[in-house]
This record gives C-alpha cells, structure tokens and sequence, in this order.
C-alpha cells in the first residue's frame, strides 16, 4: 500500500479522495506490520476500528430510519444488527478487494491472513473512520449509503416477501420509493361523531395525488386503511 497508484485504486473503489492520505495508510495497517516497525513509530488500525463500529452502526441506523419510516424499533435493530454483523462486514471488505491493499507484518504476510472475516472486518470499520475523520459527518455517511443502501432495500423487500413486515404503511413506502418517489403524506380530511364514539378520515396523498381514504376509530387506523386503499389501487392499475 507504499504505492499511490494503489491507493488511488481503493479510492476509485470506495468513491473518496482523501485529503490526508496517512488515514488511509493507518486505516489499512494492521497491527502485525506496527509491531515490526522501531519506536512504534506506526500505527495499527485498532483505535480507527474501534471509531469506525460506531460510526457505521449510527450510518447504517440512519438509511434504515430513512428507508423504512414506519418499521418499529425491533424490526429496524434486527436489520441493523444483520448488516453490520462481521460476517457482513467482511463481505462488504471483500467486495473492495481491501484485503490486497492491508499493510502486514513479515510473518503474517506469509500465511493467509489478507482473507481472515476479523481482519477485514476491523479493516472495513477502520476505512470508514477513516473517512470520517478526514471528509466528516458528510463523507461518511454517502460511503456507508452506496455501500449499504442495496443490501438494506434487499432486506426490506425479503421481510415483506416473508410476510414479517404486512403493515400497509410500510408496504406503500417501499413500493412508492422502488418507483422513485419518497413523498408521501397522510392529511387528516375529517373527524366525525362525538368525542367518546369519534372517527377519522385520513388520504394518503403523494406528489400532490391522493392515492387512496380510509376511515378508523383513531387517525393511526385511518392512515392504515387509506394506505390499504391505495395499495389495492396501484394492484388494480397494474392489471388493467
């Protein structure tokens, strides 16, 4: 990883130029090489890893609560905890190829190390704080976003396929967001009947387009059934 030309090439890979190219050397060093080098003069990835688990974690949260506005918070800790998992990470480090550019002690060189899950996981973790610390908040998180955002969309259409996810909120977010539009609003239209009998009518309405009124005792049920109403209109659309 001494070459530019080789760091230029993961750069290309990942999408980022770093500003300071020392994060990105220490980000790929692993402790086997620190530990040959006199005085400790250089550095392992181990403190950028430890930077990195959170920095992902709270990156990959961030796409799910944007991506699936209506799963609760066990639906959406489950899939976080199933993308960041190190069998996960490690995939994603393969898909990088970042095992060829890890600086590796002599010893550990010589056996096979580059294709280790924990190495390249702490690999993986470290090169996100590296690019953290060097291009900020920012940076991070358009990383994280190519990265993930397909593996966390796979996730939702698999849950919804398995039937884990039926609520006709979510159904409709994803839909919606598959067709290119993330704009959806649900508009209180009326409120009928006495206080203690009351029901609410509610549109969901997208792009400026009511695609579907429901009526409930709550305006929780209300936004379901109108997002029921337009589920089974964009179904009759599409057969017609």
């Amino acid at each position: 990883m001494n070459e530019s030309g080789n760091r230029s090439e993961l750069e290309s890979r990942i999408g980022y130029t770093f500003q300071n190219a020392e994060l990105l050397l220490t980000a790929l060093t692993h402790s086997s090489y620190a530990n040959e080098q006199e005085d400790g003069a250089v550095e392992s990835n181990e403190r950028l890893e430890f930077l990195g688990d959170a920095v992902l974690g709270c990156g990959v949260a961030l796409i799910i609560y944007d991506k699936g506005p209506h799963l609760d918070e066990g639906k959406m800790t489950e899939l976080r905890a199933s993308l960041v998992q190190s069998e996960a990470l490690a995939r994603f480090a393969r898909s990088l190829g970042l095992g060829k550019y890890l600086r590796l002690g002599i010893g550990a060189d010589r056996t096979d190390i580059r294709d280790n899950d924990a190495v390249l996981e702490d690999a993986f973790e470290a090169l996100i704080a590296a690019v953290f610390l060097d291009g900020g908040v920012g940076s991070a998180k358009e990383l994280i976003a190519r990265l993930f955002e397909a593996a966390i969309e796979e996730e939702l259409a698999r849950c919804l396929g398995n039937g884990l996810n039926t609520d006709y909120k979510s159904r409709l977010q994803i839909l919606l967001q598959k067709k290119g539009s993330a704009d959806i609003r649900y508009k209180l239209v009326k409120e009928i009947g006495p206080d203690h009998d009351k029901r609410f009518s509610v549109s969901v309405v997208s792009m400026g387009r009511v695609l579907g009124t429901g009526e409930g005792k709550t305006k929780k049920d209300a936004e379901k059934m109108a997002a029921k109403m337009a589920l089974e209109e964009i179904s009759v659309l599409k057969t017609d």
